[in-house]
């Protein structure tokens, strides 16, 4: 063959594979088009379900009538565990995770009861295996409550604009909800939910706040309650809270950097205790195995192991 054959038959194959694969990407992009319009559908279907719920449960307007939650009347254990699971974002019942709990712990304490006579060892084990399904949960809700707090002052500059646009305050929930990312759009989107189903914008922000529990939404659903009855630019009171909490943030990153050598050695001073156990048991067995013969001990060890590690946290970690 010519060259020029070799070249015209390069270009044929190439330009052949590319409208196949431009082909292939528009039916992929499509395809996850209609995924995504499906998944927003169902997730606003689950919104309105929740919103319907939540607008005829009776404490809510208890909630609403006692004012912010520092008013309301001491909660029971239940309540305070569904609270925290919401504020999780976890779609779990506060039996469910208390069984979770109980489950996981009796899973870890069988094996030391049914095979050997150490059955302490197995309720040490039970004990501090219990708790993980609420360590667990902590950390999802501190995750997820740090996610919403870094997409706060863009939330409030995307209704700042949409009210200077002429909109209203609903609407401009209606566009974080729309146009925002999660999961600040779920519970934006919520609240909008609850007001078309007929409860107060009181209502709906003061659940806003409640569900979250973060003080900056605390501070905005009082701004709006404040705003709503005396009028004034609300525009601007939003651009405000957004640098507000702009500031906020700067401040907690350097209090941050100031404490992250005392939570590193707060974690060293941690992991001594047990990892020089694990060296005696390998260097020397028979002499480090004679602790095991005493084990309140190791119960009294562990003990005062988390009394300290409260003590340091208490002082690393401070609100302002």
């Amino acid at each position: 063959m010519s060259p020029f054959m070799i070249v015209l038959a390069f270009c044929a194959g190439f330009f052949l594979i590319f409208a196949i694969n431009y082909a292939l990407a528009d039916v992929a992009d499509a395809h996850r088009h209609r995924y995504r319009m499906r998944l927003e559908q169902e997730l606003r279907r689950r919104q309105k379900e929740l919103a319907q719920a939540s607008v005829a449960d009776r404490d809510l307007q208890m909630a609403t009538a006692a004012g912010m939650a520092s008013m309301m009347p001491r909660r029971t254990l239940k309540e305070r565990l569904r609270d925290f699971l919401t504020e999780s974002g976890i779609a779990m019942r506060p039996d469910q995770l208390l069984v979770a709990c109980g489950a996981l712990g009796l899973l870890a304490f069988m094996p030391f009861a049914l095979v050997g006579p150490h059955w302490w060892l197995g309720a040490l084990l039970g004990l501090a295996a219990s708790p993980l399904p609420l360590a667990y949960v902590a950390f999802v809700r501190k995750q997820r409550r740090q996610k919403i707090l870094d997409q706060l002052p863009d939330a409030f500059e995307l209704m700042s604009r949409t009210l200077r646009a002429g909109q209203t305050m609903s609407q401009a929930l209606q566009t974080v909800a729309d146009e925002g990312p999660s999961p600040i759009s779920e519970e934006f989107g919520f609240c909008y939910e609850q007001q078309n189903l007929g409860l107060t914008p009181e209502a709906a922000m003061q659940d806003l706040s409640l569900r979250t529990g973060l003080l900056e939404l605390k501070i905005f659903v009082m701004a709006v309650m404040i705003h709503r009855q005396t009028g004034g630019n609300m525009a601007e009171l939003l651009d405000k809270l957004g640098r507000v909490i702009r500031d906020r943030a700067k401040i907690r990153g350097s209090i941050k950097a100031l404490t992250a050598e005392g939570a590193m050695q707060a974690y060293i001073l941690m992991a001594l205790p047990p990892g020089m156990l694990a060296i005696m048991l390998t260097i020397n067995r028979p002499y480090a195995i004679l602790l095991f013969h005493h084990y309140w001990l190791l119960v009294a060890a562990g003990v005062s192991m988390f009394l300290g590690w409260l003590w340091m946290r208490k002082i690393v970690n401070f609100d302002f």
